[in-house]
């Protein structure tokens, strides 16, 4: 939708196909742009007739749709692309496989305290296109990117791009190559130059073994759990040192307000940015310390009869779901399940084995989660609403213990998307 009212913006006659089925909205929104749009169906004849298609980041480049326009020459681009074509403003782009949400509001948030005037958008919120073709002026866009968006671009190039991590994920995607999905991550930086700002984290093998492969040309700024000597973040002694220019700025990790180590590790990336950009060292303090974390990630929900339910509903992949359990120090019922997209369950093992008490499978195929974990629990229940998840961990569960929904796959099979499965967590427990 952002990329259609862009596009006709700018006097692109558009077209839209879908071959699913569009929602009402949706539908009255292109009707008064005046776009025309088919659903159900994508035919070829019309789409070839196209100068140039904007691609959904959901449908696979392998997709035959997408290869035969390829084949006729026809270029097909992601979302993002188009709309950097018509970009006003800078753009910090920040992509990984954990951490990405997380990082990019954390990122915002400070611009916001500083009075920059700036929007988080991407793959969170407002896509790109669809803010800019609000109307309204921004200096900053602080950007989440996929690595499904990145496979489609051309010429995007961020002044600041911020690798969290790269760890298994979305291996059905990439012909479970591991090598394909880290270059695909590695794309946000392909266009950058030496005016430009890399940031990643050092301590990330996936990471490292990617920049062997891939040219960086723009200025690396690395963040580490570890003392760094030169430019970039560090940890030493429990407390943050960020250095640019020999300009040191440090905070103890305990007045951060996201506590544990995956939030250390963003807490440091969205710092390096915001003294890119030479934010007040005091702003950038007040900022990392007085932060919110987003919904759907390790959400607080409620407490009854003493069991605490916390909705890790973002959590789609393995490691996601590692940092969660790993947040715990009491007996944990893990609810997991869903869309499988290639997980290799048995990394989970040992902490499963020290921290869960109890497994519910929500999803329509259990088979890999029942391998895994079969051996550690004689009974592992299989539901197929949010309802059933939580009146089952709820009898299952005593006082002091944590339910926690981190399903670790994505939520297509009963859910609209992770936002849902969320939404309709909360409103199972606060019906208990």
């Amino acid at each position: 939708m952002g990329a259609a009212r862009l596009a006709v913006q700018h006097g692109w006659e558009v077209f839209l196909s879908d071959a699913g089925s569009l929602k009402p909205a949706f539908r009255e929104a292109l009707e008064q742009l005046g776009v025309g749009f088919e659903e159900g169906v994508h035919t070829t004849a019309r789409i070839h007739e196209a100068e140039l298609v904007v691609k959904s980041p959901g449908i696979p480049d392998s997709a035959k749709v997408v290869t035969e326009l390829r084949n006729a020459g026809i270029p097909v681009i992601s979302e993002i692309e188009f709309a950097y074509r018509y970009k006003s403003g800078r753009i910090i782009a920040i992509t990984g496989s954990n951490g990405k949400t997380t990082t990019t509001m954390l990122t915002q948030h400070i611009l916001a305290k500083a009075g920059v005037r700036s929007v988080a958008a991407g793959n969170i919120g407002k896509s790109f296109a669809g803010v800019l073709s609000s109307g309204e002026q921004f200096d900053w866009y602080v950007l989440e990117v996929s690595s499904f968006q990145l496979d489609g671009i051309e010429q995007f190039r961020p002044d600041i791009a911020i690798l969290t991590n790269i760890t298994p994920d979305h291996l059905d995607r990439y012909e479970h190559n591991m090598d394909l999905y880290s270059d695909s991550k590695m794309r946000i930086t392909m266009n950058q130059g030496e005016q430009d700002h890399f940031i990643y984290c050092a301590d990330d093998e996936g990471t490292r073994n990617a920049m062997q492969r891939n040219q960086v040309r723009a200025k690396n700024l690395p963040f580490s759990l570890k003392p760094l000597a030169g430019e970039g973040a560090g940890l030493d002694n429990n407390e943050i040192t960020i250095n640019l220019n020999n300009n040191l700025f440090t905070m103890s990790i305990h007045e951060l307000a996201l506590q544990g180590n995956h939030n250390a590790y963003n807490s440091m990336a969205a710092g390096i940015a915001a003294r890119v950009l030479e934010i007040r060292k005091e702003l950038v303090r007040e900022s990392l310390s007085d932060f919110q974390n987003i919904e759907h990630r390790l959400e607080f929900v409620a407490r009854v009869h003493g069991i605490t339910f916390v909705n890790d509903s973002k959590a789609t992949n393995i490691n996601s779901t590692w940092y969660a359990l790993e947040s715990f120090d009491r007996p944990i019922i893990w609810i997991v399940g869903g869309v499988d997209k290639g997980n290799d369950y048995h990394a989970l093992k040992p902490l499963v084995k020290k921290k869960v008490k109890g497994i519910i499978c929500l999803g329509k195929d259990n088979e890999r989660i029942k391998e895994a974990f079969g051996d550690l629990f004689h009974y592992l229940p299989e539901v197929e609403s949010a309802r059933e998840a939580v009146q089952c961990a709820y009898q299952m569960g005593e006082k002091e213990d944590v339910v926690l929904l981190s399903p670790a796959c994505a939520s297509f099979d009963l859910f609209e998307n992770y936002e849902d499965r969320g939404h309709q967590f909360k409103r199972a427990v606060r019906a208990l």
